[in-house]
């Protein structure tokens, strides 16, 4: 994508400066043949000063390199990164900037280092709600911001939504913002800015906080294995269908063991599970029916067990076997009641 080999571009700007600052900027950008970022606490240890005059050092090379004749030999090559940076949306956060750019991963502190040198381009430090990002245009990315913290609350907590019908989402609240129809592409990679907005394994998007989007569990996995399947499935299918998806090791008596332990499923049959979203309420077969008398009153014997078998996986007999707890009072007419 880049036009420069980065790393000859820092050799040459690192010319400019005396010794000292160039070996500051080098440990602190991880710009060796190590390629790691010290602290300024580490570095100040090696030269036997505070890491407040290592900052200082740090920030006046980084102004002289800015003021300097190679810096300025280097325009096209930074206005090259600059079109590059706006191509990819104009609002990027790091981690998607670092891994798109360089050609070679030993190249990404190089790159991450012109950034930083360049005028053009904005450094937004980490918050609450955006992660590390860097922009070209401080207006298009206020509006973007703005757009995504609309995005946010428009979400229900536990809801989620399908990519395309999530970027449409997107795309509407960016209008709001005053920001033009953009690529899909771009739409992602501003959506990867915020924090508080995910996407699942299964490319489902809703708020990070949710347990459907920030999956951890097994329990999490067995949600969205249900959820794609859409209708009620054996604890030893849900495992092996964990492994396909996913491709996480699943036993099924550890998955059996964690679908009866989470109130978002519902044992509907032997071995059985449905989401409790789908309408299915939980209990034995008994409580369902004490449920179905209790909303339709007094019922016949063929009316309980078709009522029962929508929420049930089981045998007519099995229905007709409850029937006869103590819990429930078989009046003249043939029908029954709660006791």
């Amino acid at each position: 994508m880049l036009s420069f080999s980065p790393r000859t571009v820092t050799k040459d700007l690192l010319k400019a400066l005396p010794d000292r600052s160039r070996e500051v900027l080098i440990f602190r950008y991880g710009l060796d043949k190590d390629g790691v970022r010290r602290t300024l606490e580490s570095i100040g240890s090696d030269y036997e000063i505070t890491r407040e005059r290592v900052r200082q050092i740090e920030n006046h090379a980084l102004a002289l390199l800015r003021d300097s004749d190679v810096y300025a030999a280097n325009g096209e090559v930074l206005a090259d990164l600059e079109k590059v940076v706006r191509s990819l949306g104009g609002l990027v956060s790091e981690d998607d900037l670092l891994e798109e750019l360089p050609k070679v991963k030993a190249d990404k502190n190089h790159v991450h280092f012109l950034l930083t040198v360049g005028h053009p381009f904005i450094d937004e430090r980490e918050t609450t709600e955006f992660a590390r990002r860097w922009h070209v245009d401080p207006q298009l990315a206020g509006k973007v911001h703005e757009a995504l913290s609309i995005l946010h609350e428009s979400i229900d907590p536990d809801h989620l939504v399908p990519e395309e019908e999530f970027l449409q989402k997107f795309g509407t609240c960016l209008q709001k913002s005053g920001i033009k129809e953009r690529e899909p592409s771009i739409l992602k990679r501003w959506l990867n800015v915020a924090k508080r907005i995910g996407r699942n394994p299964l490319g489902e998007w809703g708020r990070s906080t949710s347990p459907n989007v920030r999956v951890k569990s097994m329990r999490d996995l067995a949600y969205l294995t249900l959820k794609r399947h859409g209708s009620p499935m054996h604890f030893t299918e849900v495992a092996k269908s964990i492994e396909q998806l996913f491709g996480r090791k699943a036993h099924p008596a550890t998955c059996h063991n964690e679908l009866i332990k989470d109130n978002r499923f519902v044992l509907v049959g032997r071995g059985l599970y449905a989401l409790k979203e789908w309408g299915y309420e939980p209990g034995v077969v008994r409580d369902v029916i004490a449920d179905v008398l209790r909303k339709d009153g007094a019922l016949s014997r063929d009316e309980i067990v078709e009522r029962v078998k929508r929420e049930r996986y089981v045998k007519d007999a099995t229905i007709s076997v409850n029937l006869q707890d103590s819990m429930f009072r078989r009046l003249p007419d043939g029908k029954y009641e709660l006791a």
